[in-house]
């Protein structure tokens, strides 16, 4: 079974393994190019209008590349989850591994939003600005008005597992899935054919998944190019200090996701970061976690987490640890404050964090998905909801990085998980490697 050993035969054997490097090159390259793309278009299109019109173009390429990430995520998150579960061997595993993962979700997700407090406190990014308040029926067009924390909770549960699986509904899918897991569990020798077809379907999911990450490149072409053909380069130096500033708070949260996981995984974590470089490089291309997530869980694999702990980890974390879209958050609702002119006090801002703490968890992990959190935030605090759109022009920037902020923490968590599990192996490279594994789970899974 996969639970057995950590070690996937594909991978092993380098079927479905695409080289780390040359993807990365092929990204980057893919990145450069739709830059200068784009920069041609914004500077030779005779009117923006033409402009926007060679930009659908691109954007067409783009989601089509993530139409086909989209296609694999509801069964990629149900097979892994689910034979992960099923190969732990009782409810109490689940229930171990899982507490520990929430503990460091919960630790990482209050520095993440204490940071962005910070960050926005002491550099006041958007205090020069001094807009006036906007109309009272100015909108954002967003859909806010459902985000409170009753119908998140309510959410939370499918009606409907073929519509959540139809609508990508990771947090629906994982509850369903966690059920079904612990139901093969459960049930044991009896459903032994649903287990091994579930094994089954994982391998294919990820052989599937390769095929799909082949079009990375143009994928990252495509979405830079039609990013930087509508905006241009100018738009960089207009928002120049807010950008500046919130990649200052992410560097010094990737510094500390990284000492954390140091501290557990020593200088291992630095071998992880090498790993994960082509990952989050497409995450920040993309601006999309979906589009991440099946390539972070070959790496984390390819590291030395045991499948049945990234199968189960990754999913949760796609839902409760998203520590570069809480900093985000944070930081994005004071400086629409500062912009306006409008004072919070300490009180305010702690009592701001809280909220943000229950209503950021189940955001899904796709673009924009952050800016319906703030934008249904706003209003809470007398804030206005149209002040979203003085950082909707260069939203796309600053998603890149929360979004490859999120890949960072969640696969540190996953790996630091596995390590107190005794589910990682010694070494990266070897494939002749015993995992360290617990006692109490080895016989678990035997």
């Amino acid at each position: 079974m996969i639970g057995a050993d950590h070690k996937d035969p594909l991978l092993a054997k380098g079927i479905i393994h695409v080289n780390a490097n040359k993807l990365t090159l092929r990204i980057m390259l893919g990145m450069i190019l739709g830059i200068v793309a784009g920069y041609a278009v914004n500077s030779m299109a005779p009117s923006p209008d033409a402009a926007k019109e060679i930009a659908g173009y691109f954007s067409l390429v783009s989601d089509i590349f993530l139409r086909l990430i989209k296609m694999i995520i509801a069964p990629l998150v149900f097979s892994t989850v689910v034979s992960g579960i099923a190969n732990m061997g009782d409810s109490k595993a689940v229930g171990r591994v899982g507490g520990k993962a929430i503990l460091w979700f919960v630790t990482a997700a209050i520095i993440s939003l204490l940071l962005g407090c910070l960050f926005a406190n002491v550099l006041q990014p958007g205090a020069a600005l001094n807009m006036p308040l906007p109309p009272a029926d100015a909108s954002t067009n967003l859909a806010t008005k459902s985000l409170t924390f009753t119908n998140f909770l309510l959410n939370v549960f499918p009606k409907s597992v073929f519509d959540s699986f139809a609508s990508n509904q990771i947090l629906q899918i994982l509850v369903f899935s966690i059920f079904f897991g612990l139901a093969i569990a459960a049930l044991g020798k009896k459903v032994e054919t649903i287990t091994k077809f579930t094994d089954d379907v994982v391998h294919v999911m990820i052989k599937v998944t390769d095929y799909v990450m082949q079009f990375a490149p143009i994928g990252v072409f495509a979405a830079m190019g039609a990013a930087i053909s509508t905006q241009g380069l100018g738009v960089l130096l207009t928002y120049g200090k807010l950008i500046a500033s919130f990649y200052s708070g992410l560097i010094v949260l990737w510094a500390l996701l990284i000492a954390a996981g140091w501290i557990v995984l020593r200088e291992r974590v630095f071998k992880l970061m090498s790993l994960m470089r082509s990952v989050m490089l497409l995450a920040f291309s993309t601006a999309s976690s979906e589009a991440a997530y099946p390539k972070t869980m070959e790496q984390l694999e390819k590291f030395g987490a045991s499948k049945r702990i990234t199968s189960f980890i990754l999913p949760l974390g796609y839902s409760f640890n998203l520590d570069g879209s809480m900093m985000y958050q944070a930081f994005a609702i004071i400086f629409i404050a500062q912009a306006y002119g409008i004072h919070m006090s300490i009180a305010t801002q702690l009592t701001m964090l809280a909220v943000l703490m229950l209503t950021s968890k189940g955001m899904a992990g796709v673009a924009r998905a952050s800016l319906v959190v703030v934008a249904a935030t706003l209003p809470m605090f007398h804030l206005p909801e149209s002040g979203l759109l003085l950082i909707m022009a260069i939203d796309q920037f600053l998603d890149m990085g929360r979004t490859a902020t999120n890949v960072i923490g969640n696969s540190i968590a996953t790996a630091v998980v596995a390590k107190w599990e005794g589910e990682l192996s010694a070494t990266v490279e070897d494939d002749e490697t015993v995992p360290e594994q617990a006692p109490a789970l080895a016989h678990e899974s035997a």
